[in-house]
């Protein structure tokens, strides 16, 4: 069942395995119940820094990909190393909430409160399952029993963090697993009489040992327990059409709404309402790619952009000019390819652009913290730019199916306010599409 290899001591089943997967059932029952007639979608998002950008994260994907080879599995790996979570939850608005991920493999070091801000809005935009993995051990001292040591307050913060912290927040906001591998990572150790740095390339950075016990960590939490309850059933649900003429109306709650077509509905189309607006009137749906990074690296340039009026689908470049040799002063121009030029300023202030369509925090510049740790001199023609992106189809097309093992989609609109809502779909006169069901997506927090 876990991923080996000849080199190293396997990592042994945990003693209290029973429990594993309880929390990421949806995810599991999709992955074991593929078949090569009906090849469920997957979703799989690992993100974090650089722990997760090793080695070990493609195990686990290669782990997932032969033991469901049924399952039509999009896995991918957003992490950045080094941002921590004070930063992550920044990035996080292009990275990890629009990618829709059915269950989300999360480790970040940083503030716990901004740690938690970001699961929070996981489970408040998506339906993902969360594996929230703890920390492993990279010092001598982590060696010792927790149950022989002191309560741990956060003056001792890497006790405090893995041993309250962690097993409170999952307890608290449930629909999350944490994934202890700080107690199965200090147990591997005891037992096969290592030190910490003998997993360990640096003082924190997995070696291939390390990774290979990593990876099978994961692994065995992803584990399918048909036996268990149902809890997640009603996450995501799916809707029969009833058509009145050309005419669906609908009323659920949630954030995101598919359509399912038939084979029949090759070229059909349905125009599409919610509240009564087409989805594009929606201002929360458009959203925004990461930006582009500083130069042969995957480290954004601006972490986070925002917007105080309705965006539209465009690009956006911002021109840096006389930057200091630190990075850590510079002003800027902004243009849009639709909007054109739409104001400058300074990095020391909020920017609003003239239109309202840009809004970039000064904590939201990450041009100094790239500086200083990749050294290279600041290009005298950098520029950052990203791209406005449509979550929303106000008048769907389907497509002739492609591959008839995997269920064709249109995602209608992804990123309403997870609440009520009204779906009117109307056809054109004698085209009426069959659609095999209407897909809504209820995160779990309101």
């Amino acid at each position: 069942m876990i991923s080996q290899t000849q080199t190293y001591p396997p990592v042994p089943l945990a003693a209290d395995r029973a429990s594993f997967g309880s929390g990421i059932q949806r995810t599991m029952t999709l992955l074991a119940t593929s078949t090569l007639r009906h090849r469920n979608t997957v979703r799989v998002l690992f993100y974090g820094q650089s722990i997760t950008e090793q080695e070990w994260s493609k195990q686990v994907a290669d782990w997932l990909r032969a033991k469901y080879p049924n399952a039509n599995l999009i896995i991918e790996n957003r992490a950045i190393g080094g941002h921590s979570s004070q930063l992550l939850w920044r990035t996080a608005e292009a990275d990890l909430y629009p990618f829709q991920p059915d269950l989300l493999i999360f480790h970040v070091y940083g503030s716990h409160l901004d740690y938690e801000k970001i699961i929070r809005s996981v489970l408040q935009r998506t339906t993902a399952e969360v594996l929230l993995q703890s920390d492993h051990i990279t010092k001598p001292e982590e060696l010792a029993d927790p149950a022989t040591q002191p309560e741990p307050t956060m003056s001792n913060w890497s006790a405090w963090w893995n041993q309250f912290f962690l097993p409170d927040l999952a307890k608290r906001l449930g629909h999350v697993e944490l994934l202890n591998q700080r107690v199965l990572w200090r147990q591997y150790l005891n037992e096969n009489h290592l030190a910490p740095g003998q997993l360990l390339k640096d003082g924190v950075h997995l070696n291939s040992w390390g990774c290979n016990v990593m990876a099978q960590l994961v692994e065995q939490h992803l584990v399918y327990r048909p036996e268990a309850p149902r809890a997640w059933s009603s996450l995501v649900k799916d809707e029969k059409p009833h058509w009145t003429g050309n005419r669906l109306e609908l009323s659920f709650t949630g954030n995101r709404v598919d359509l399912i077509p038939s084979e029949a509905d090759a070229g059909k189309k349905v125009r599409v309402l919610i509240d009564g607006r087409p989805p594009s009137a929606f201002p929360e749906l458009y959203g925004v790619t990461r930006v582009s990074p500083w130069p042969r690296t995957n480290w954004p340039l601006i972490l986070r952009t925002t917007a105080k009026q309705p965006r539209q689908l465009e690009d956006w470049t911002v021109n840096f000019h006389e930057a200091s040799e630190d990075g850590k002063a510079f002003s800027f121009d902004v243009v849009g390819s639709k909007t054109g030029p739409d104001g400058g300023g300074r990095n020391d202030a909020t920017f609003v652009s003239n239109s309202g369509r840009v809004v970039i925090e000064p904590e939201d510049w990450n041009l100094a913290y790239c500086k200083a740790v990749f050294k290279s001199p600041i290009p005298a023609d950098l520029k950052a730019t990203w791209t406005v992106v449509p979550h929303f189809v106000d008048e769907p097309v389907f497509a002739a199916i492609a591959d008839p093992g995997v269920e064709p989609f249109v995602t209608a609109a992804q990123g309403l306010s997870n609440g009520p809502h009204r779906l009117v779909l109307e056809a054109e006169p004698g085209s009426k599409p069959a659609l095999k069901a209407i897909r809504i997506y209820r995160p779990p927090l309101e």
